[in-house]
């Protein structure tokens, strides 16, 4: 670092922004030494008016609500005049600093040319980061670029140089005509929203719809690529239908088989999907995939284009507040168990089976009681990827409280309106009001040069040549109700402070009981209930959870414990269970722990037991309308739920 204390700490893009000449901004990204997980990255800067240059880097990427830092991996900084090379002693140096932690200012001396170079760390394979290694590259461009503070809305330009001549690259932005290996962005918005994938991975094409499609698999497993594609074929016509179309001219699913990762990032013409790699073949795991593309695949239209106002324009370094999410990535939920039914993926039974599982995680998690489904949304950037041992006693999951509110409403509207309307009206009014002013184009793709077949041209000061497309409007939380309510005909203030904005349980026979069901405890423990949770750690037995209120909690016993002995004899985690069933509620029974390395016998109450499995059933005698109501929703007799003739 060049420590140069006269340097101005305002950025003159900010103070200036609307009155400079708009420069060229280039980036190249290399991986010479694939091995180290290092990215070369050169930002060149060409027409540059001003004493200095700011430039900043995201601290997180649309879709995932958490503040990661990913300036924490760059290293290696430096910046010089002109096209130098970083190891080039003839070039001039210009002197930097960094202002806060993703905020870096450079001294350009009247120097209208400006290179910057740097290394970014990536071996952190997730669908929001970076992975670098002998087999593949992999970049989201909010963990590797900087953006120019006041020049978000200039064309961004990425080369790709491989390590290799065998590699390929992937990525939905369109190439630079005349120039390898070289795409370009229409603004940083889109360069974020457009992953970049190198290496020798598989590449599958098809069309849905008379448009091309490409699944791009980095990895090994038991993926079987054929029937994968003809499910995500069936997925995306579902979801067309929904929504009349579709709102690009290509997209491409970007597939990572990992050894147990988990995961989905949308964008506006593809998705990032984590999986793990020998997860396709029981059926149960393939249908979890297959909800894992529905899901990423229905952000297409919510949340890319129909987002919340607080989301309509980025603000790369820091958090985007909404108490909105629920609808966003709840809904969302409830569509990836949905869609996959639809497509015939999976029977009715299949479709009760995965909403009961969702029921029940809800039922047994004691923090539905304490925070509201708007506050989660709202807090997501602290809570949700930031749990602790207190989490599950303290909040709940805006995914899965939202995806179950959505099931309700769903079923609230359809009941109402004979199933003439639904969820699905919902969905297409926030299109039409939302979203719809970003849709694609008709046009042509040329699959094999994986392009639109019109390269990108760029005007004589490197900006894109082709016009923007109008940007969405974001909904505000008063507009989303607004929505749900012109589509159920009636007023849902009561409903909303209820159960979005307040904790009251959700009232599901309420809403089952028109389509001739009802929800039910399936399974109660026999073991008298300690209201904790076990696992083994480095060897020992540990205690990971305790519940607030519990007859552990009330007994002293925290999470973090040892778990030595019950009534004197050793146990383990997995003992632990079948040796409190010797006992019956209300005894008492000494547990023996490590507190923070003291030993401790604390003497336990047992409480009785809790369902631990829900069920959604036939009521024992369904009328002739519930009957009816039930197949107008889901095109099948109830007697198929029920298995009876």
């Amino acid at each position: 670092m060049t420590d140069v204390t006269s340097l101005d700490t305002s950025s003159a893009a900010d103070n200036r922004q609307g009155q400079l000449t708009a420069p060229t901004i280039q980036y190249s990204v290399a991986m010479p030494n694939p091995e180290s997980h290092l990215f070369e990255v050169t930002l060149r800067v060409q027409g540059w008016s001003e004493p200095v240059l700011d430039l900043k880097m995201p601290v997180w990427t649309p879709g995932s609500y958490l503040v990661r830092e990913y300036a924490r991996h760059l290293q290696d900084f430096s910046s010089h005049a002109g096209d130098s090379l970083r190891d080039s002693y003839a070039a001039r140096a210009l002197p930097w600093r960094k202002l806060s932690k993703n905020h870096w200012q450079i001294e350009t001396d009247s120097v209208s040319d400006v290179t910057v170079f740097y290394r970014i760390f990536a071996n952190e394979l997730t669908v929001r980061t970076n992975h670098l290694d002998s087999t593949h590259g992999y970049f989201n461009p909010a963990a590797l670029c900087f953006f120019l503070p006041g020049f978000e809305s200039n064309c961004y330009t990425v080369t790709v140089v491989p390590p290799q001549p065998g590699w390929r690259t992937v990525t939905t932005l369109p190439p630079v005509s005349g120039q390898n290996l070289t795409f370009a962005a229409a603004d940083f918005d889109t360069l974020v929203d457009s992953p970049f994938e190198i290496g020798c991975h598989e590449v599958y094409e098809f069309e849905v719809m008379g448009k091309p499609h490409q699944l791009v698999v980095w990895g090994k497993g038991n993926l079987e690529p054929d029937r994968a594609i003809r499910d995500i074929q069936k997925v995306i016509e579902v979801e067309a239908k929904m929504f009349g179309g579709l709102p690009y001219e290509r997209y491409v699913f970007f597939l990572h088989l990992s050894g147990s990762g988990f995961g989905g990032l949308e964008h506006k013409e593809s998705c990032t999907l984590n999986y793990p790699r020998f997860g396709f073949r029981a059926k149960e795991k393939y249908e979890r995939f297959i909800q894992l593309v529905a899901h990423e695949f229905f952000h297409l239209w919510n949340v890319k284009r129909i987002r919340p106002k607080a989301l309509e324009v980025f603000d790369y370094e820091k958090e985007n507040y909404t108490p909105s999410l629920w609808f966003s990535e709840g809904t969302t939920s409830y569509y990836d168990l949905v869609i996959p039914f639809r497509a015939g993926i999976y029977s009715v039974k299949g479709f009760f089976q995965g909403m009961a599982k969702e029921i029940t995680r809800l039922q047994t998690t004691p923090g539905r009681s304490v925070q509201p489904l708007s506050e989660s949304s709202w807090d997501a950037w602290i809570k949700l990827y930031r749990r602790d041992a207190n989490s599950d006693n303290s909040q709940i999951s805006y995914y899965l409280k939202g995806e179950i509110v959505s099931f309700l409403l769903d079923l609230l509207i359809r009941a109402k309106h004979g199933n003439e309307r639904s969820l699905d009206d919902v969905m297409r009014l926030m299109w039409q009001k939302f979203g719809n002013a970003n849709s694609a184009q008709n046009g042509d793709f040329d699959l094999k040069s994986g392009t639109d077949g019109k390269s990108a041209h760029l005007t004589s000061n490197g900006q894109l040549n082709s016009p923007s497309l109008p940007a969405e409007i974001g909904f505000t939380p008063e507009e989303l109700q607004s929505a749900i309510e012109s589509v159920a005909d009636i007023d849902l203030s009561d409903f909303f402070t209820r159960y979005i904005d307040g904790t009251e349980e959700l009232p599901y026979n309420k809403y089952l009981q028109p389509f001739g069901l009802e929800l039910t405890a399936s399974e109660t423990s026999e073991t008298p209930r300690i209201g904790w949770t076990l696992g083994t750690e480095n060897g020992r037995e540990m205690v990971k959870f305790v519940e607030v209120g519990s007859p552990a909690q009330l007994a002293g016993i925290d999470a973090g414990d040892e778990l030595l002995a019950i009534e004197g004899f050793r146990v383990n985690a997995e003992q632990a269970g079948e040796r409190l069933k010797d006992f019956k509620p209300g005894d008492i029974v000494s547990v023996t722990v490590f507190h923070q390395d003291e030993l401790r016998t604390c003497p336990v109450t047992l409480a009785p037991p809790r369902p631990m499995r829900y069920s959604i059933v036939p009521v024992e005698q369904p009328t002739a309308i519930q009957k009816q109501n039930f197949t107008g929703w889901l095109g099948v007799p109830l007697s198929k739920l029920s298995g009876t003739p």
